[in-house]
């Protein structure tokens, strides 16, 4: 909590996540007071009730009894492997924070200090000019802005801070990075990745690239930080600092400055427009304690809130000069929403190296990049785009039907037999149709229009999702798996956490929100560097992306305002 007379810095953050946290930092060693004003509440650095608790710790088996999921998250929990008692305190509760839906979204929503960089998947990978450049081949919605030699040296940078572990492959759909040394694949992986090099060319099984210090560096992995113990229990948060997170890494580097501010419990309601300056002048926040109205006045504004998060204060922002939301004039504001989808892949059951096992538990499997409408051999007129894996092998607990007594004490200490399952993740094209927006006549307690979502998978994805699932068997039949099923079980948007693209960059102020600097074309001290700002989506993770773009952002903003410009 800040000093109540201090209004004025030189910079506001909102939001306190991933992008949110690398901007705070990058600011403060800047040398600019800034602020950043996180809705949730506060979680310090090793806040993490469950992390060392055994699964019998946990009530009920880990499972939330029904009537609490039914009172308290009846949306978020539609996932179905998403709300646990291991993680629950992480996610919000939708009795507290409701949204409408004219297509089903899946929202899941984290508000506290270090937002869903307590909880993420880890993944890091590239986009690469494949990525960059295919709305404009393909004549899709707008084209990026940037190339991969913009934004290659700001990848570097970040990895080497953030610490990616991981192997190099010489991919041109996911450029190799600066990679810790990778965490092995199991045997099962091995045998995974010769078969399917063996039998299909060009496809390749890569240790997952992954935010985990497999390697601890002291003097570059600053913060609260450590090498990973193979726990896999990531998702409860991490108390050696081992993966990347706002908590571990960011937010401790940018308080040793002296220069920042967190001020929690800090609802946004919208960012104030001076038509004089033609510049942002100020942030109007609520306190959820206290119900008290404040407002904080900055040279530069970044908006970190979460693709969501962010949007919605812009579409909430309302003036004179702009009557639908902060630098809406292009209309796109709020369109053009995009996520990966998911729920579909296949398993199959290994029947040979029973006399193999593996030591720990690894916090990541294997990665099988796109490989799909690549270049003239791998073109499909199916559909555009592609889709990757992840995936694992692991071996399956033996429990035998109608083993008893003594008999079951014995069986159950041996290993049954390997499984290897994976997950496609697809692109989703970025259609101006699938859209957020704000009710205004639903207001919550805090007098904030309702969100409301409408976005869902067309044609491309539906047929890119047939093949997906397709090739994911034969992979694993080339591996000799038996047994294979696949699932094809359609995700709503949202569903794989990957939001983006709501106030998305381009070249015309005419068809996009913000410029190739991340800098909004009609508000010039306004930057948005979440997935908000995303022209496609590729089928990486993209938080290495969202890091990498906004530490070149405050780069160019720190340049502007050296020079008077901002």
């Amino acid at each position: 909590m800040i000093e109540t007379s201090q209004t004025d810095f030189d910079a506001i953050v909102i939001g306190s996540g991933i992008s949110g946290g690398y901007t705070a930092m990058e600011l403060c060693q800047k040398g600019y007071k800034t602020l950043v004003l996180e809705r949730g509440r506060s979680v310090e650095h090793g806040d993490y009730p469950t992390a060392h608790d055994d699964m019998w710790d946990l009530p009920h088996r880990n499972n939330v009894p029904r009537e609490e999921i039914e009172e308290h998250y009846p949306q978020q929990s539609r996932l179905g492997w998403w709300v646990r008692q291991e993680n629950k305190h992480w996610v919000n509760k939708d009795s507290d924070y409701s949204y409408d839906e004219d297509e089903r979204f899946d929202w899941i929503r984290g508000h506290h200090t270090g937002g869903k960089s307590i909880m993420w998947g880890r993944h890091c990978y590239r986009f690469s000019d494949i990525d960059f450049e295919a709305n404009k081949k393909e004549g899709i919605a707008i084209d990026w802005p940037i190339r991969y030699d913009d934004i290659e040296p700001w990848y570097d940078r970040v990895e080497t801070f953030v610490g990616i572990a991981g192997q190099a492959e010489g991919l041109k759909q996911v450029p190799d990075g600066k990679f810790l040394k990778p965490f092995p694949l199991n045997c099962a992986e091995q045998h995974l990745r010769e078969a399917v090099a063996e039998t299909f060319p060009g496809r390749v099984v890569t240790p997952g690239r992954v935010a985990n210090l497999s390697e601890y560096k002291p003097e570059v992995h600053k913060g609260k930080r450590g090498q990973c113990l193979n726990r896999n229990r990531c998702i409860r948060g991490c108390p050696y600092g081992a993966y990347f997170s706002s908590q571990a890494a960011t937010l401790p580097v940018a308080e040793e400055t002296g220069n920042l501010t967190l001020r929690n419990n800090s609802i946004v309601q919208e960012i104030v427009y001076d038509p004089e300056t033609k510049r942002a002048k100020s942030v109007r926040v609520i306190d959820s304690e206290t119900g008290e109205h404040h407002e904080y006045s900055a040279r530069i504004i970044f908006c970190n809130a979460g693709t969501i998060g962010t949007t919605a204060i812009l579409l909430n922002s309302r003036s004179e000069t702009f009557p639908n939301g902060l630098g809406n004039t292009s209309g796109e504001l709020g369109h053009n929403m995009m996520d990966h989808h998911y729920g579909m892949g296949a398993q199959g059951v290994l029947t040979s190296m029973d006399d193999q096992y593996y030591s720990g538990r690894k916090p990541v499997g294997f990665y099988i990049p796109r490989f799909m409408n690549l270049d003239d051999e791998t073109r499909t007129e199916d559909y555009l785009r592609g889709f990757s894996y992840q995936g694992s092998a692991i071996r399956l607990n033996n429990n035998p039907a109608g083993v008893n007594g003594e008999a079951l004490k014995e069986v159950v200490f041996q290993p049954g037999p390997w499984l290897i399952r994976m997950t496609c993740f697809g692109e989703i094209l970025p259609y101006h149709e699938n859209r957020m927006y704000l009710n205004f006549n639903k207001r919550d307690q805090w007098g904030i229009p309702t969100i409301v979502f409408d976005a869902k998978l067309r044609d491309n994805e539906i047929k890119m999702r047939e093949d997906g699932v397709r090739q994911a068997a034969k992979m694993l039949e080339a591996a000799g798996c038996v047994n294979v099923s696949t699932r094809n079980e359609a995700t709503a948007v949202g569903a794989c956490i990957h939001e983006m693209g709501t106030a998305r960059m381009g070249h015309d102020p005419a068809t996009s929100v913000l410029n190739q600097w991340n800098q909004m074309h009609d508000v010039p001290n306004v930057f948005v560097t979440d997935g908000a700002c995303m022209t496609s989506a590729g089928t990486q993770n993209p938080s290495i992306t969202y890091m990498a773009l906004t530490a070149r952002a405050v780069d160019y903003a720190h340049k502007r305002m050296s020079e008077g410009q901002l």
